[in-house]
């Protein structure tokens, strides 16, 4: 059921919120979270899919606010209200501001539609502002999600990430590196248990999480990382491989094409892995599952990216 509210106010639409819920006989019982969204014209649909997607794990309100890319229409206030299957295992309130009523305090546009006594989270899934924790939205919320690869300079962005971090901040790009970090915990795991040395991590230039993996494994392991961007005709997309130095040789993990990666160790059969890159609904499910401030990956963009050197030069990478 979607129903449209033009030239509207906070008041109104959360009592249609109540007569949508009586008259289609939907309750609000069982919503864990709310979720702000703030997005653009354009990417709209999507970023409801993967929220309405994410709601079968996380029973959850959505509002998904849209920002004026100008200042000059009169000030109004337009909204949509999705339930039933138009809203997966949630409810959609869509918030157009137009005019003066995207330039005031946005916690005012949604403080009025939130569960009570429920966890708020954030989503900047595109245009992102400087110090989220800092700005009125991001006050109220518990976690603040980014996603460095949506920016417009994503290695610069995720640079920038441990200035601006405050506890609940997360980013994408670091979600995405949960099956390249499983893997490699795994292979550690297994003898021989012998000392890695170094490591060596190659990813795209749109790659974010290249430098986040490189981080981590800096971090983690207290060795130096040889880490750097490829061009897009060596490897269009993600990470593309990562090496263990032991003594004894050299662990690899390496993507010959998107959605699968072999595992090579020394003394042994390779191994073909599935690998494939992880959804915008899987990653978003992800972060919903935990409220609490992640501090590894905290720890990653502060202690673990000072720690880490600049990425190779090609000169570096053909010696």
């Amino acid at each position: 059921m979607i129903v449209d509210l033009p030239d509207t106010t906070v008041s109104k639409i959360s009592r249609a919120l109540v007569n949508v819920r009586e008259e289609g006989g939907a309750v609000a019982l069982g919503r864990v979270l709310t979720l702000i969204i703030l997005t653009r014209e354009g990417a709209v649909e999507e970023v409801i899919e993967a929220a309405n997607d994410a709601s079968r794990e996380h029973p959850m309100r959505v509002i998904v606010l849209l920002l004026p890319d100008s200042y000059d229409d009169d000030a109004r206030l337009d909204a949509q209200i999705r339930v039933g299957g138009d809203a997966g295992a949630s409810e959609v309130v869509t918030l157009r501001a137009f005019g003066d009523a995207g330039r005031s305090n946005l916690e005012s546009l949604v403080t009025g539609l939130l569960l009570p006594d429920a966890p708020v989270v954030v989503w900047w899934p595109n245009r992102t502002p400087d110090h989220i924790s800092k700005t009125s939205i991001g006050r109220i919320a518990q976690r603040r999600i980014t996603d460095a690869a949506a920016q417009s300079d994503p290695s610069a962005w995720v640079g920038g990430l441990g200035a601006q971090y405050a506890p609940g901040d997360t980013d994408l790009a670091w979600t995405r590196l949960t099956r390249w970090r499983e893997q490699l915990a795994a292979i550690l795991d297994q003898p021989p248990y012998e000392p890695i040395v170094g490591v060596r991590v190659r990813g795209a230039a749109d790659s974010p999480s290249t430098a986040l993996l490189a981080a981590w494994l800096r971090l983690a392991l207290d060795v130096p990382v040889d880490w750097a961007y490829l061009d897009a005709d060596e490897w269009p997309h993600g990470i593309k491989s990562v090496a263990l130095v032991r003594p004894s040789g050299e662990v690899l993990l390496e993507r010959p094409s998107p959605g699968a990666a072999i595992l090579t160790q020394p003394g042994q059969p390779s191994h073909e892995l599935a690998f494939p890159r992880r959804t915008l609904r899987e990653c978003l499910a992800e972060e919903l599952r935990r409220l609490d401030p992640d501090v590894l990956y905290g720890r990653v963009i502060t202690e673990g990216w000072q720690l880490l050197d600049p990425p190779a030069t090609k000169e570096t990478q053909n010696r």
